[in-house]
Formats: structure tokens, C-alpha cells, sequence
């Protein structure tokens, strides 16, 4: 049976009629469900009856739970059905909504959490909250029937302290979500971003990697902050590749299908919440192609590369663009799909395989996922492993390869979790952002394809005739009007493929969707607001701290002094400036909640003090004249030699490579920080059929670069990179050389050329 398809038999309510596969997931309970809208709404007011807001995602395993187990109860539904107006909410397709009503959870009971069960008044305003609720009385908790008859007899027969307790909460919503954002009249100052950095300092694993104990997310806004200071912090650089390190090794990260799952539940990244979601992927894929491009790292090379393998084979659309999430259980078992026992791993190897592969993979030890199973890892970094077995880390890959082909092989012969098949514009915003850029600095074009692909998708199908853009498609549907986070997001993605391609569609695109994101929700006091006023918003909210993923404002904020900059048109920045203002008092008083806001305020200082004056021009990476026809230009300016010595007693030869680069011309130098980091390419060595033990480059000259803004490290004229490689047994070694050309009027595309050492 196919995802969300129907029950032969099965009683179908309202919600068969939508399209959010959460929804549907719902539509044969007995629970006479409503979506949210104005029938139910209506309703509610006519009969002066409360509201039971139920709100989820189609990923979220408690929410299955409680489905099973309350929902799907027919004595349980007859109660709700008598009591209540019940309506199902998909949180993915109101966001706004969805914030509205965790933050009274949160108020309510201190914490939150999916799914969030919601009791509100007629007139929308919540009176109670909570989360999961058991079908009986435990956990603390009180039992599902129980709290029904409770809140339905308050309601009847004590209205006045409902009603009071309503007025109360929805009073705190307000001072919470709207009146704490009070406009300043500047953008946080530079000395928002210590703060910020030591917070992170502070609570950074030095074991581990990452910012907290168990549970452990990605929080790619602490990653993208890092990476901003990386050039020039060594305590970012280091935290930065710790965290990605420990992640990429751990259990969080798909060892044989690529891309990460949600969360780590234990401090080691070792066993993960099993959803995976498109948002994680699309940034963290963005995020180790750059840590790449800054340290010229092979295994965050390899990391991006299969996660955005994953996102092509099991998150593409027929139509272009990228499904939501891959469910976290199967048949309501957690895991399901990705554990192994013992036994099954040793019938797929078999004895030979099985002990060669155990410590590599980390199933050497007894199981540790509920005690009778592993989940897949890597215990140690593989050049530690192939060091401490006398070969090369490209080498130690190859022999894994066959080993990890089969075990996936027979992993897609089980039942596969659940697909939310609905495409988010902001989503596929943010993986259009993720494939162009490793698309770039991977020198992969066919990852910026993929990326264009997923653009005109959201350009076709999410601004139906032209139209507005909208939040949400499924199966040839798309509803919802588009809120800040999908305009920020699409923009972002749009002027990633500008950068890689030099196309002026991306960016006249991206223009007109930020035209269209002030007209509908520009605030004239400065920043964005979330969504546009509607009746059934209770309270207009500004995203302005960091969540799952970077705020929205923050987002939109760094698009518009990217506007500025390619266009060099003043008012994008005057733009730019109102809405880190209006996030001013927040962010200084609590600068660690809104990192990407600090980033955003960085960037607008620099550009301030005349950093990017040679970006007025509206010059960019890949010039005006696009990626086609400039590949030969690039091999013209540089002319690259290698010389390599005798093998020496362990194997082992050093080698160098010189680039010769044309009068005129210059190259990246092997880093490139901040800003410029988004749009250019540094000068990397690789290697091919071999390991790289170590590589020596040149610091470079300060160079202005443009579309860089401040100085850059660049090569010219005649450039030596040293280096020792060892040769894998296999194959011919080569040096795969990446570099980016540039002259003082533009820059080339990077590219890719090869050298054979013989």
C-alpha cells in the first residue's frame, strides 16, 4: 500500500479531503476532525463549543502514538465528538500558527514539544495546554479521557475561570511575542558577537562536539556563526570542526544512505531520533561544503557529496523539487528501518566481512540501540583506523565500499518509513541554497542542476499563473499564502545559484521575491513579520531568535545586503538597517538566542565601513556571462605542474605543485573567511587514488577580490604547494586541483583539473 493510502473500509472524515499527509494519516479515526479553517472555527462560535486543537507533523512519533492510542478510540472519539470542535493542524503548514500556540504550551506547562494539544475558546484564545497525553493516567501525566471530561465540566460549569484563565494567556502571548519587540534605532553594535561566540565557548563539548549534553541537535545556526568567525577565531575553527567531525562519525549521520537524522539522543551522536528532515539536510550540506572549502578536509568533502546524494534519491519530487521528511518508525517501531541485530548484519557480511567491518562501523561491542541492536557509526576518524592498520584513508574507503553497498542493498529490501511528500518553499529554499553551493565549491555541476531544478519548481508550481508565492504543494496543490521564512529562504537560494552560475535570472528572481516579501510584509517600524494579519491569527509575531533553523528576519536581513551588494542599490542595505534596528534591543540583551542576527549585524558593519565598495559594481563569481564558456578561460590563466619524488621507505611521496598564473590574473588563496567565504572558491588539493598525509600552502597576498568586499588572501604569478602523499595500491595516483581565477574586474567560475603522478 502506497504512503497515506486509504483503508478499503475504513470510516473516512473530513480530513480525507487534504492534502497535508498529516492530515490524512488522521482521516479514518473516528474523531469527527476538522482542519483548520473557518467551517470549524464557525462552528465553535455557533455552538459555544471549546476548541481541541491538535497539532503535529507527519514525522513526529509521538504524535503516531497518541493516534494510536487515544484517536483511534472510538469511546475516546465519542467523548471529544460530544465535547469539542476537534481540529488537526499540520505545524509545517502554518508555522505562524504553530508558534503561537507552543509558546502558550510553553508558558502553560515550561516546555513543549509535538504533538501540542491546545484548548482554546471560541474566540481562539487557549485556557489549556499540553503535549502527549497517555490513554490512562501516567507518567505524571493525566489520562487523555480524563483531562476531557475535566476541562468539558469546567467549561460548563466554572465559564468565568475559564474564561479568565483564556484572557490571562492570550495577555502573555501578546507581551511575549509582540510587544517585547521594540524597534532600537541602530543595529546591535560589534560587540554582540563576543558574547555570543563565549556562550558557545561555554557550553561547547570538548569530548563530543556540539553545545549540550543528551539531547544533541545540529542547530545549524551555531555552525553557520562559527564558520563566520572561523578565519579569525581559533576557538570557532575548533569548535566548528569538532562538532561537524563527531556529527559526520556518529549515528545521527545515514553510514550507508547519507544524510542525518534529526537528533542525537545521547550525548555521543551515537544513537539518533530516526526522522529525517529536509531542512537539516539542506544546511548541513551547505555547511561541510564549506568547511571544505576552509580547510580542504576529504572527509567533509565526502560528507556533503553523499548528503546530497540522499537528498537526489530519496527527497526528490517528480516535478523537481524536494519532499519534507522521511518518517522516523515503521509499523510503529523507531529505527526499524536503519538498526541492525547481530545476526543480520553477519548474514549480509558473512564471518570474514563481519570482523573486518565490526570496529569500523562500531558494531565490535554489544548492541546499544534498546539493547539488542546497533545503530552504524564510526568510532574513530577513518585516517586514525587506516593508520592503525597500515594503509591510506582512500584505500580503508575502497574496501569498505563493497561492504556498505551490500548492507544498504539489503537495508532497501525492508519496509521503508513513511514520506511527507509536501514541498515547503522555504525548505526547498534552503536546499537549493545547499546544492549550489557545494554545487561550487565541490566544482560538482551537476549538483547546481539539481539546484536549478528545485528553483524553477518553486518559481512553477509555488507561484501558480505568476501569482504570490505560496507556503505549501502537494500532489499538484499549492495553498497557503508564503510567509517570511519562505520569501528569506527562496531568496537565499536564488542568489546561491546567481553565485555559482552567473545566470541573471537567479537574480533577477530573487529581486522581484524580495519586492514582493516588503510589499506584503515589511513592518514600516523595520523588520518582517512572520505572516500577513488574518482573523485567525491570534497574535502577529517577528521571528527574531534562532530555532531548528536560523530566524527568519536574520535570514532575510543578510539577503537584502547580498541585494545590495550585487545590485548596488542603496535601498536594499537602508533595508537591511531597519530590520537588525528593530531586532536590536533583543539581540543585545540576549545576543546567544539570535546568532544569525549577530552574523547579519557583522556583515552590515563591514559594510558600512566600506568593506564592499568594490561590490557596487554588481560584480559576481561567475561573471555576467554565465558558467558556459568560461571553463576554458579559467584553464588558460593558470598553468599547473607537479613533480614528485622517489617513494620512500614507507610508501610515502612528497611532491610539488606549482599553479603559474597569467599577469593580470590572481587565484584564491587555500582559505578564504567571512563573507567572501559565500561566494568564493579557495584554491584546494585533493587527492585521487591515494591519501593525502599533509599539504603545505603558501599564506598568500592581500588582495581585493571582486564582490569580495574587504581584502582577501590571493596567489599570483608563481605559486609552490608542497605535500606528501601516499598512494593507495589500486591505482594511479592524481592530484585533483580546485581554483577559483579572478582579474580586478571579475571572477571566473572555480574549476577542477587533474594531475597524474606517475
Amino acid at each position: 500500500m502506497p504512503p497515506h493510502a486509504p483503508s478499503a473500509t475504513a470510516h473516512e472524515n473530513r480530513l480525507g479531503a487534504e492534502s497535508s499527509p498529516y492530515l490524512l494519516l488522521h482521516r479514518h479515526n473516528p474523531v469527527d476532525w476538522y482542519p483548520w479553517g473557518e467551517e470549524a472555527l464557525a462552528r465553535a462560535r455557533e455552538e459555544d463549543r471549546p476548541i481541541f486543537l491538535s497539532v503535529g507533523y507527519s514525522t513526529c512519533y509521538w504524535c503516531h502514538v497518541m493516534e494510536r492510542e487515544s484517536f483511534s478510540n472510538p469511546a475516546t472519539a465519542e467523548l471529544m465528538n460530544r465535547e469539542f470542535v476537534n481540529v488537526k493542524l499540520d505545524r509545517e503548514e502554518r508555522p505562524d500558527l504553530d508558534e503561537v500556540y507552543m509558546t502558550a504550551t510553553q508558558i502553560l506547562t515550561g516546555q513543549g514539544g509535538w504533538p501540542n494539544s491546545v484548548f482554546l475558546t471560541p474566540d481562539l484564545e487557549p485556557f489549556y495546554a499540553g503535549t502527549y497525553f497517555p490513554p490512562e493516567d501516567r507518567y505524571g501525566r493525566p489520562g487523555f479521557p480524563n483531562l476531557l471530561r475535566g476541562l468539558a465540566a469546567a467549561w460548563r460549569d466554572r465559564r468565568d475561570e475559564v474564561t479568565h484563565q483564556a484572557e490571562e494567556l492570550t495577555a502573555a502571548l501578546r507581551r511575549y511575542l509582540e510587544e517585547r519587540v521594540r524597534p532600537g534605532e541602530t543595529p546591535p553594535g560589534p560587540e554582540v558577537v563576543a558574547p555570543c561566540l563565549d556562550a558557545l565557548a561555554r557550553r561547547f563539548d570538548h569530548e563530543n562536539g556540539g553545545f549540550s549534553a543528551a539531547p544533541k541537535f545540529p542547530t545549524p545556526s551555531n555552525l553557520f556563526f562559527l564558520l563566520e568567525l572561523a578565519g579569525e577565531e581559533p576557538r570557532a575553527a575548533e569548535m566548528l570542526a569538532a562538532t561537524l567531525d563527531r556529527m559526520a562519525r556518529g549515528g545521527i549521520c545515514d553510514h550507508l544512505g547519507g544524510g542525518f537524522h534529526r537528533y542525537a539522543t545521547d550525548r555521543a551522536w551515537r544513537v539518533p531520533h530516526f526522522e529525517k528532515m529536509l531542512y537539516d539536510n539542506a544546511l548541513l550540506l551547505e555547511l561541510y561544503a564549506r568547511e571544505h572549502a576552509r580547510t580542504g578536509d576529504p572527509e567533509a568533502a565526502r560528507v556533503a557529496r553523499e548528503t546530497a546524494a540522499f537528498l537526489e534519491r530519496e527527497l526528490s519530487l517528480e516535478d523537481g523539487g524536494f519532499a519534507s521528511a522521511l518518517d522516523a518508525e515503521t509499523d510503529g517501531h523507531e529505527g526499524a528501518f536503519y538498526v541492525w541485530s547481530g545476526d543480520e548484519l553477519r548474514q549480509v557480511l558473512g564471518d570474514e566481512d563481519f570482523a573486518f567491518a565490526a570496529p569500523l562501523l562500531g558494531f565490535a561491542g554489544p548492541p546499544f540501540f534498546e539493547e539488542r541492536s546497533y545503530v552504524l557509526h564510526l568510532p574513530e576518524p577513518l585516517d586514525a583506523a587506516a593508520a592503525r592498520r597500515g594503509t591510506a584513508r582512500e584505500a580503508l574507503l575502497a574496501e569498505l565500499a563493497p561492504i556498505r553497498r551490500r548492507l544498504f542493498d539489503a537495508r532497501a529490501e525492508r519496509k521503508r518509513p513513511l514520506t511527507d511528500d509536501k514541498a515547503l518553499a522555504d525548505w526547498n529554499g534552503m536546499a537549493v541554497g545547499g546544492l549550489a553551493v557545494a554545487g561550487r565549491l565541490l566544482a560538482a555541476p551537476e549538483l547546481v542542476a539539481r539546484a536549478a531544478r528545485a528553483a524553477d519548481f518553486v518559481l512553477d508550481r509555488l507561484r501558480p499563473d505568476g501569482g504570490p508565492l505560496l507556503h505549501a504543494w502537494r500532489a499538484g496543490t499549492a495553498k497557503v499564502p508564503a510567509m517570511l521564512a519562505d520569501y528569506a529562504w527562496t531568496v537565499r537560494g536564488l542568489l546561491a545559484l546567481d553565485g555559482a552560475t552567473g545566470e541573471e535570472r537567479w537574480r533577477a528572481a530573487a529581486v522581484e521575491l524580495a519586492e514582493e516579501m516588503v510589499e506584503r510584509l515589511a513592518d514600516p517600524t523595520g523588520g518582517f513579520w512572520t505572516a500577513e494579519a488574518s482573523p485567525d491569527l491570534l497574535v502577529r509575531t517577528k521571528e527574531i531568535f534562532d530555532g531548528a533553523t536560523p530566524a527568519a528576519n536574520a535570514i532575510a536581513a543578510l539577503d537584502l545586503l547580498t541585494l545590495a551588494r550585487r545590485t548596488g542599490e542603496g535601498r536594499w542595505r537602508e533595508l537591511a538597517r531597519g530590520t537588525l534596528a528593530a531586532a536590536a534591543p533583543l539581540v543585545e540583551q540576549f545576543p546567544d538566542g539570535g546568532r544569525t542576527m549577530v552574523l547579519a549585524a557583522r556583515r552590515w558593519h563591514a559594510a558600512e565601513a566600506g568593506a564592499d565598495e568594490a561590490t557596487r559594481s554588481g560584480e559576481r563569481s561567475a561573471g555576467a556571462r554565465g558558467l558556459a564558456g568560461l571553463t576554458g578561460e579559467a584553464e588558460r590563466v593558470v598553468e599547473l605542474a607537479v613533480e614528485a619524488g622517489e617513494p620512500a621507505a614507507d610508501g610515502t611521496r612528497r611532491f610539488e605543485l606549482t599553479l603559474t598564473i597569467a599577469p593580470g590574473w590572481h587565484v584564491n588563496a587555500h582559505q578564504v573567511t567571512g563573507e567572501a567565504a559565500e561566494w568564493l572558491t579557495p584554491t584546494a588539493v585533493r587527492a585521487e587514488g591515494g591519501e593525502l598525509i599533509e599539504v603545505t600552502c603558501p599564506a598568500g597576498d592581500r588582495g581585493t577580490v571582486p564582490g569580495a568586499g574587504a581584502e582577501v588572501a590571493v596567489y599570483s604569478g608563481r605559486v609552490t604547494i608542497s605535500g606528501t602523499l601516499r598512494p593507495s595500491a589500486a591505482a594511479t595516483p592524481e592530484l585533483v586541483v580546485t581554483y577559483q581565477p579572478c582579474d580586478d574586474r571579475r571572477c571566473l567560475p572555480p574549476i577542477e583539473r587533474r594531475l597524474r603522478i606517475g
